[in-house]
């Protein structure tokens, strides 16, 4: 009783939350900005060629349902930040926390494994990008200055070690309740180079004086070519919705009032209205403008040589986008190393204590040995890994396959199950199996397409 009075003493200013942490005051606004930075990655310049596959009819349908599906699971997930009511119980303050409560720890450390899986190579992924980026730049304005003719060749791994450098400074953000800022910053980039992607379809649209493209997309000699097509094209576009393993740290930045899963909802609603928007938008309009020829990246499909300008000022905002949404995709892991060094050695002035750091022209910031160490190391790895596998893109896809069902999917409709007490055989369970069961077919087509499409780029 005295240690509740105490507590309520010190939270008696409003300084604090309900469960003894810094009083959270993300909003809707700020939750939207980071599920932005976070799903609306270089992928959506990709999506014209997963409709070229799918079809004028297949593109725009597949999509619609997909935002549906990873609308639901956020919306099964938000309920569950909570345990065992979703307005009052206690906290799950990640993805783990969530599962452990409600599935037990045999799956705690399955869902951990599997969400650290996706995170890290995420994070493999964006080093790579980026330093693709910043190697089309410079491609870019060789071509302009030399002549198309000209041999523009430029390696990426120093690029590579810049961006972990520059991740490395990045990463003294404490956590995502400090990071709203840059998910600002990164969102608006996202819009910038999705418009102008967009931008460049609609003129060239204008310019073939038509709209290229047929009702079934590409065709194919063999019905089975055209299979894995749709297959891997179903895949690309399951794997660039969802959010789920970020979900709960969002969540965790809302101010309690109104309750956390409304707003969540509500930033889901709006978040996920955006994303489909552009993502109809680059998709159709690549796919418009290009036909069945739709490139991987629908900003190398106008090559590299005028407007140069243009696409420089695309990757540029693609390399910032990237900074910002690195950092969203190692906050649960951060997250997890702070929190077990804080309970396994809470007496370590190494582990826990802060200092107080004035460099010039920046402002204070709270210094932490153990978490410099860690995220510096955590940084040089991604990095590594990424100069050893520079094809590791292609693998991601064979990792996003995997690891869909089970993140977005299932463990959202189990824990929602036991946390709402739903009975078996109920129409919401019937309804909520069928909605897994479905979706595991998906994640099952879209794993096999991105397993052939890995061979036949390997035997071409």
């Amino acid at each position: 009783m005295d240690v509740m009075n105490s507590f309520q003493a010190t939270n008696g200013n409003g300084a604090y939350d309900d469960d003894g942490h810094a009083k959270r005051t993300g909003t809707v606004k700020s939750a939207v900005a980071h599920i932005i930075t976070a799903v609306i990655g270089s992928g959506v310049l990709s999506l014209a060629w997963s409709t070229a596959q799918l079809g004028w009819i297949g593109g725009p349908i597949t999509l619609l349902c997909l935002a549906t599906v990873n609308y639901v699971s956020s919306c099964l997930l938000s309920d569950c930040y909570r345990t065992p009511d979703s307005v009052t119980g206690k906290r799950n303050y990640s993805y783990m926390d969530a599962v452990k409560v409600n599935l037990g720890n045999t799956s705690r450390w399955l869902a951990g494994f599997l969400q650290f899986v996706a995170l890290y190579g995420s994070c493999i992924a964006y080093v790579i990008t980026t330093a693709t980026s910043i190697s089309a730049i410079l491609k870019s304005n060789c071509f302009h200055k030399e002549g198309h003719k000209a041999l523009c060749d430029y390696g990426v791994k120093l690029y590579m070690v810049v961006f972990g450098v520059v991740e490395i400074l990045v990463s003294f953000i404490p956590d995502l309740h400090n990071m709203a800022w840059l998910s600002v910053v990164a969102a608006i980039m996202s819009f910038t180079y999705s418009f102008i992607g967009l931008g460049l379809g609609i003129a060239t649209v204008i310019k073939n004086g038509r709209f290229l493209g047929t009702i079934t997309g590409v065709e194919t000699s063999k019905v089975a070519d055209k299979i894995w097509l749709v297959f891997q094209a179903l895949g690309d576009i399951a794997f660039a919705y969802p959010f789920s393993v970020l979900l709960f740290e969002i969540q965790d930045t809302l101010k309690s009032s109104p309750p956390e899963n409304q707003s969540m909802k509500k930033a889901a609603r709006i978040g996920i209205s955006i994303q489909t928007f552009l993502f109809l938008c680059c998709g159709c309009f690549g796919y418009a403008a290009f036909g069945s020829p739709a490139p991987g990246n629908l900003l190398t499909g106008f090559g590299f040589y005028e407007p140069f300008w243009l696409i420089d000022i695309a990757n540029v905002c693609i390399i910032v986008h990237l900074v910002g949404g690195y950092q969203i995709y190692c906050q649960p892991i951060y997250n997890v190393a702070d929190r077990w060094k804080s309970r396994k050695f809470p007496n370590s002035g190494f582990m826990n204590n802060f200092y107080k750091v004035k460099l010039p022209l920046l402002p204070k910031f709270h210094f932490n040995l153990f978490r410099f160490c860690f995220r510096t190391i955590f940084v040089m790895s991604t990095t590594g890994f990424a100069i050893l596998f520079p094809y590791f893109n292609q693998v991601l896809g064979v990792i996003g396959a995997l690891l869909f069902w089970p993140l977005t999917i299932h463990f959202p409709v189990e824990m929602y199950i036991v946390q709402k007490k739903i009975e078996a055989w109920s129409r919401k369970w019937i309804v909520l199996r069928i909605f897994s069961f479905c979706c595991f077919f998906v994640t099952l087509g879209g794993l096999v397409g991105s397993l052939q499409g890995i061979i036949i780029q390997k035997l071409h």
